[in-house]
């Protein structure tokens, strides 16, 4: 499928304009492709750097508000519902009334919800601001990769998502350091005010820079039960994967969310396909390219943010490790995502996403097969190297399976196929989480009595034992009581440590094999097969 872009500007009220290899290169900067990148690459780095900055503060927010347990986990759930549910919206809102307005409004509410939590005073306040910066962000995501589909020609767009991707791998790794470093030198609200001058540029470069597309037949209404009927199935789905491992997956409550969530999204798509204009054309789905690239993020963010979810617990509460320098430990993968985006995306634009993306997960299956294989004493050498190789792995498919997705949309849809990649992320890092959490506590709960027996522990009361296999479940091993010998007090360390390697072992396992399985998924992807050109030459 074909279409046209029309460039929506003072001047825009002619016909369209001819297709981008007839347009003579513009001059000026407005709608200059590179600098547009530059633009929304400025954007993305507040919400990638959000989305691991705020981790290293919530402790600190936690003192200073005397919040519960309950609210600093909505500090982050509710920022992660507002962001899930409400992406593949805020894509079609982009298509309907341009991409560049889209994404300074995401600008503009993202910077200032971060602005405002900083004075909020109160954590419901925080709370509240936290699930405004969702939303906007969920405006802001999907937008940016919609400017790049309509600015770049298929032969370039590759090599654009390459720099994006690096961009967010290196704002997604810097979180944890800067925060670190504003939470112990300034304060916690330092870690939100760091969004307001970097949205101030962005908004300032894109009313200058970027030049609103929009294709000809870009949709002119709203899809309203559409809109309802998958922002319900996505919020019982991501909410169900969020409570699940404290209601246990048998549980009532759990069920009857995964059961809402089915039943949505089964209605939504006998809806879709009856809407004379709908919010998610299933149409798109014809494509097999588009669809598998879907199904590789999902496979992807489950075994690479599934896997990872440990491994904070690793370095910090096995190695005993301050936040900064885990941070600083997992260089080597921030550093091959950095310098393998780019690269990824040159390569790709040369010989077409198949082959690189099926080596791509078939590396980063290894690398996950590698880090199965930590032991409690692994040096940083060790880590280091699997932690690089998973890097290596991971840029080209994030830079690969995004192309696939959005080139192969058709234009009047690339807002709601870019908020269809980040949703697809959302999702499969929920579910890496939640799934490989279970598989991690049913290790640790098959293996800490044997590992306790051979210890030549004395045996633990019902009610103690349980609490210490919660604790060994995250690598935490619970203080000795007063008096213990030495000599016992390691042993019981021993073997909380041992329990939890046991699990984390297991669940890299079980993420190299769902690793495996997305190489078998992209032998289905090919480069974009919608040629619809930028209003400019690149």
């Amino acid at each position: 499928m074909s279409s046209q872009t029309t460039s929506v500007a003072a001047e825009a009220d002619g016909p369209p304009p001819p297709r981008d290899r007839d347009i003579p290169k513009r001059a000026g900067v407005r709608g200059h492709p590179w600098l547009t990148l530059v633009t929304v690459a400025i954007g993305v780095t507040m919400v990638a750097l959000d989305g691991t900055i705020v981790a290293i503060a919530n402790p600190a927010i936690q003192r200073d508000l005397n919040a519960s347990l309950a609210d600093v986990q909505w500090i982050t759930n509710g920022y992660l519902l507002a962001l899930a549910v409400a992406l593949i919206t805020a894509g079609k809102l982009g298509d309907r009334f341009g991409h560049r307005q889209t994404f300074l409004i995401g600008v503009v509410g993202f910077s200032a919800a971060s602005g405002a939590i900083g004075l909020g005073g109160s954590v419901s306040l925080v709370i509240t601001f936290r699930v405004l910066q969702g939303l906007f962000g969920a405006l802001l995501m999907p937008a940016a990769l919609g400017l790049l589909r309509a600015s770049f020609p298929p032969a370039k767009l590759n090599a654009a998502i390459g720099i994006w991707g690096a961009v967010i791998g290196a704002s997604t790794a810097a979180g944890p350091i800067v925060g670190g470093l504003l939470v112990e030198h300034v304060n916690w609200e330092s870690v939100f005010y760091i969004n307001v001058p970097v949205g101030v540029l962005a908004v300032v470069l894109g009313l200058f820079i970027l030049l609103d597309h929009r294709a000809e037949n870009a949709p002119r209404s709203f899809d309203l039960p559409g809109i309802v009927l998958l922002s319900v199935a996505m919020f019982c789905l991501i909410w169900s994967l969020i409570k699940a491992p404290e209601w246990g997956w048998g549980d009532v409550s759990t069920l009857a969310f995964l059961g809402g969530a089915l039943l949505a999204f089964v209605l939504f798509a006998v809806w879709e396909s009856k809407a004379r204009e709908p919010l998610l054309p299933l149409s798109m789905f014809r494509s097999v390219p588009l669809s598998a690239g879907t199904v590789l993020m999902v496979l992807m963010a489950f075994g690479f943010m599934g896997g990872l979810f440990f491994v904070t617990f690793y370095l910090q509460n096995v190695h005993g490790m301050s936040p900064v320098d885990s941070g600083v430990r997992l260089l080597p993968l921030t550093a091959m995502m950095i310098v393998g985006s780019p690269l990824a995306g040159a390569v790709i634009s040369r010989i077409g996403p198949r082959w690189p993306l099926v080596g791509a997960m078939v590396i980063a299956s290894v690398a996950l097969f590698g880090l199965s294989s930590l032991e409690t004493d692994s040096s940083a050498l060790v880590t280091g190297v699997w932690f690089a190789v998973l890097g290596l792995g991971l840029a080209p498919v994030m830079v690969g399976a995004t192309e696939v997705i959005v080139g192969n949309a058709p234009l009047e849809h690339a807002g709601v196929a870019g908020g269809l990649q980040q949703a697809a992320m959302q999702v499969g890092g929920s579910l890496g989480t939640a799934v490989l959490g279970v598989v991690m506590a049913s290790r640790v709960d098959s293996v800490f009595p044997e590992k306790w027996a051979d210890a030549k522990l004395p045996p633990l009361p019902p009610e103690q034992e349980s609490a210490i296999k919660g604790a060994a479940e995250v690598g935490v091993a619970p203080p000795a009581p007063k008096g213990t010998p030495e000599q016992i007090a390691d042993a019981m360390t021993g073997v909380v440590h041992g329990s939890f390697m046991s699990g984390m072992g297991l669940a890299f396992t079980c993420a190299g094999v769902i690793a495996l399985v997305g190489a078998a998924v992209a032998f289905f992807t090919k480069r974009g097969s919608n040629d619809a050109g930028p209003s400019v030459h690149v």
